[in-house]
């Protein structure tokens, strides 16, 4: 199975980005894994929120397959604890899907549309994050599934 970081606009914050490029590495000592960026609306100062949503939303649904599972990173999203999301991965790589998408929204969120697309809904934190941070946050934590799944030290208990 293929892991895939589906994200609006680049990292342009470098602590944030030297964290997420330490990750992917680590990452891809487990398996599969793929950044997908997808550039920033342009131009967006006569849209609302609600329009900048819809308008990211094509821009998602562009790089989205439909044998795609997919899992939304949203605040109001359930939460699992380290271990129940090593869990989560272990239910999914079992499954027989070929790529598990995790999709992280701009900084209005996603629109209805991608909601209703997921397959899970997640969330990291009752706290909202900046959109920027959530990726780091994410890839952490993926990061720390993976050494649990693998019985590592990592993880602390």
């Amino acid at each position: 199975m293929k892991i895939k970081l589906l994200l609006l606009g680049k990292t342009d914050i470098d602590y944030i980005q030297l964290g997420i490029i330490e990750y992917e590495k680590r990452i891809r000592n487990y398996l599969p894994y793929e950044t997908i960026v997808i550039p920033a609306l342009k131009n967006t100062a006569g849209y609302s929120p609600s329009e900048i949503k819809i308008r990211e939303a094509e821009q998602l649904m562009k790089s989205i397959a439909v044998s795609d599972f997919l899992v939304l990173l949203d605040e109001k999203g359930k939460e699992l604890s380290s271990v129940e999301f090593s869990g989560f991965l272990s239910q999914r790589f079992s499954s027989g899907i070929k790529s598990l998408v995790f999709i992280v929204g701009g900084a209005y969120g996603v629109s209805e549309p991608i909601k209703k697309k997921s397959n899970v809904i997640l969330s990291l934190s009752q706290m909202t994050f900046s959109h920027q941070m959530v990726r780091l946050f994410f890839l952490e934590q993926l990061y720390r599934g993976l050494t649990i799944l693998n019985n590592e030290s990592y993880h602390h208990k």
